[in-house]
């Protein structure tokens, strides 16, 4: 081998291991998982002794707001398996432990398609929760709330139609 054809290969071997950079950022995320679970009980704890004083659509906020949560956090571990298994390596998990059926099953497009999925239905969410207290919101700041969730719905549908067609 010349010291040309060395230096490319060192490079290359080089540029293919700096992938594991992103694996502490991947065990970085389950700690937003944490954090997440901590806001969840914190707004339970706050939530249940109250329960019976709550109005309908105060009771729905609530619930909207948790669900919110749990989307967020669902989003997180998508990316979190989905991303280490696409760009870092393959989870070796045993063969007696569970493994997620969706486990090693997305590309970097399907991953791209769960976010976008995921983004617009926790926006959905918040307009939800926007509306369900629209006497609260000035016209102006409500439009822009719907100008924004439309934006992420059409980005959303723009992606999956452009995937489509380059699949194709």
């Amino acid at each position: 081998m010349d010291i040309k054809t060395k230096i490319e290969h060192g490079a290359e071997q080089l540029m293919y291991a700096s992938r594991w950079a992103l694996a502490p950022i991947y065990m970085g995320l389950s700690l937003t998982l944490f954090a997440l679970a901590v806001k969840f009980f914190q707004e339970m704890y706050h939530f249940l002794p109250h329960i019976l004083e709550f109005n309908e659509s105060d009771l729905i906020l609530k619930i909207l707001s948790m669900i919110d949560l749990v989307l967020v956090g669902s989003l997180v571990v998508i990316v979190m398996f989905s991303g280490y298994e696409n760009f870092v390596s393959q989870m070796d998990i045993g063969k007696d432990t569970e493994k997620l059926d969706w486990l090693g099953t997305h590309d970097y497009g399907s991953l791209k398609m769960k976010v976008a999925a995921s983004i617009v239905a926790i926006s959905s969410i918040h307009l939800l929760k926007v509306f369900m207290n629209i006497e609260a919101i000035p016209n102006d700041k409500l439009l822009w709330y719907v100008v924004i969730h439309l934006t992420m719905v059409l980005s959303a549908f723009l992606m999956g139609y452009l995937d489509k067609i380059t699949k194709h």
